[in-house]
């Protein structure tokens, strides 16, 4: 089985690289990934991809890393769809996506009304299949600097018996893990999956 994986320099992507030895996975990002022979392209600009069954989308970034709305929109917005589009293009009948709890299109706020529009327009899409997943805080080592999202991770432990299941911090290797098993399957639909769920999918 042939993967198509954006996102391979991340924290989620990178572990989905590493733990999926047993499948052809073909990375595409702006620049090389040592070791892994991949398509390298601007988002924006993205050539044919190679035929593949099954893609995997990790993109991600934040507003203050971004540098504005426009500049974070450009990331998790227009640069997830149009992977998407070009996976479609090649073939791709099952899509994943790491995207956030809380997404919602109608949300005031940039971070989950941007991860709600885009579940709206992969849904349209027509995908056989898309899981799309919802975790909350992720927990791991990044190798870009996020010092709020660094002390959220500290602060986690003392947080997450205070908050719902699927609100609270989830290992990053749950994600990667459930991402893992989920390309093995391909039911027909459209499936979201939050912090219990991925917890669960990690195990199978």
């Amino acid at each position: 089985m042939r993967v198509l994986l954006a996102g391979a320099t991340g924290l989620v992507g990178g572990l989905v690289l590493k733990a999926t030895e047993a499948m052809e996975i073909i990375p595409v990002s702006r620049r090389p990934i040592p070791g892994h022979l991949g398509v390298v392209a601007d988002f924006d600009d993205l050539p044919p991809l190679p035929e593949a069954q099954v893609a995997v989308c990790a993109l991600g970034t934040t507003r203050a890393k971004a540098g504005s709305d426009a500049a974070f929109r450009a990331v998790d917005h227009d640069a997830v769809l149009a992977f998407a589009r070009a996976a479609k293009a090649a073939g791709v009948t099952h899509f994943i996506l790491v995207s956030s709890v809380g997404a919602n299109p109608r949300s005031s706020l940039l971070y989950p009304r941007t991860k709600g529009e885009v579940e709206v327009a992969l849904t349209a899409m027509g995908f056989s299949s898309l899981d799309i997943l919802q975790p909350g805080l992720l927990i791991g080592p990044r190798a870009e600097r996020r010092p709020v999202e660094r002390f959220l991770q500290w602060a986690a432990p003392v947080m997450d018996p205070f908050l719902p299941r699927d609100v609270g911090s989830l290992p990053a290797e749950a994600v990667a893990g459930a991402i893992v098993t989920l390309t093995m399957r391909s039911e027909p639909g459209v499936f979201r999956h939050t912090n219990r769920v991925i917890a669960s999918l990690t195990l199978t």
